[in-house]
């Protein structure tokens, strides 16, 4: 069996998960939820809401209020974590299997500024997994497509596109100002670059790979958590892609949530999600997620390893 992102993966019973060429060691379970806190929300005209902790929230419109109702009940998130959502700018790099879903569900959770950066324009064969895109959306640019279709949802979202590749020449010019990143490409070399340039800017990074029926994500927290280079010192070459290989449109679906899962709840401030350096490996042969924690890697140019 070959290595690379989108090889299967073997629950934690039957030994560690392999991706991204290397085998990492030791599962990890999320420890058991505390007793969550009773909301209590005032009247919907006061535009303000008290949880048990006895603090008010951050004032939001009423449309708001209503709008993110589900999220605002959520024990720990409050309109206050509404509010940081609201204010927060995320970049998205990829629009394709990964990339759509992502930031589908980052622009209905309520993240205030969107960035969305991809070269490519929308063809048909990416209609089977690019779920932001449409048949009349064929020949336009991806970002365009992306952005119709997410301002569609979300009329108040604001949108910067980059209809232009990430290079190393001017990743750190695009990824300035975001607070978190979303790293949603098809190419190692992409992956390793976005990698480097949110470790030297210190933001947040969310990065996943897939293949046929399986695939990983990882989120990165520079100088807290292991990073894509802790796992794999070196750029990955000669794997299989799914141009090769193929892969099902609900594979990518499955892991671009778990993308924007963990770079809403960093935002937020929900754990133990957001916390960073975990592996999540979805076997969908087996139909089994598993999680594994990477340790940072001693000498890794990211520093996250304590001498």
């Amino acid at each position: 069996m070959g290595r690379g992102p989108g090889n299967p993966v073997s629950a934690c019973a039957e030994g560690p998960p392999r991706a991204w060429g290397f085998t990492p060691t030791g599962c990890w379970r999320r420890r058991a939820a505390g007793p969550e806190k009773s909301l209590r929300a005032t009247s919907p005209g006061n535009r303000v809401s008290r949880y048990s902790h006895g603090v008010d929230s951050p004032r939001l419109p009423d449309e708001d209020l209503r709008r993110y109702d589900r999220n605002i009940r959520i024990a720990g998130f409050g309109a206050e974590g509404q509010a940081r959502l609201r204010a927060s700018r995320v970049l998205v790099v990829g629009l394709g299997g990964l990339g759509c879903p992502a930031a589908l569900y980052l622009a209905a959770a309520g993240v205030g500024t969107l960035g969305l950066a991809d070269p490519d324009r929308v063809e048909l064969s990416n209609l089977q997994r690019q779920v932001l895109h449409r048949e009349a959306s064929l020949g336009l640019p991806k970002t365009r497509s992306a952005a119709e279709a997410l301002r569609a949802l979300c009329s108040a979202l604001r949108i910067e596109e980059h209809p232009i590749e990430v290079t190393a020449a001017n990743a750190a010019a695009i990824l300035s100002g975001y607070d978190a990143v979303v790293e949603a490409t098809d190419r190692f070399e992409a992956k390793f670059l976005l990698n480097d340039a949110c470790v030297a800017l210190g933001t947040p990074l969310a990065t996943a790979g897939i293949l046929a029926l399986s695939g990983h994500a990882l989120f990165v927290v520079p100088g807290r958590t292991a990073c894509l280079r802790c796992a794999v010192p070196e750029v990955v070459r000669g794997e299989p892609t799914t141009a090769q290989r193929g892969v099902l449109g609900a594979v990518p679906g499955i892991l671009g949530s778990l993308l924007a899962l963990e770079v809403l709840c960093h935002l937020v401030g929900l754990g133990p999600a957001g916390a960073g350096g975990r592996l999540h490996s979805l076997d969908g042969e087996r139909l089994r997620l598993t999680t594994t924690k990477i340790a940072p890697r001693r000498g890794c140019p990211c520093g996250a390893a304590k001498e």
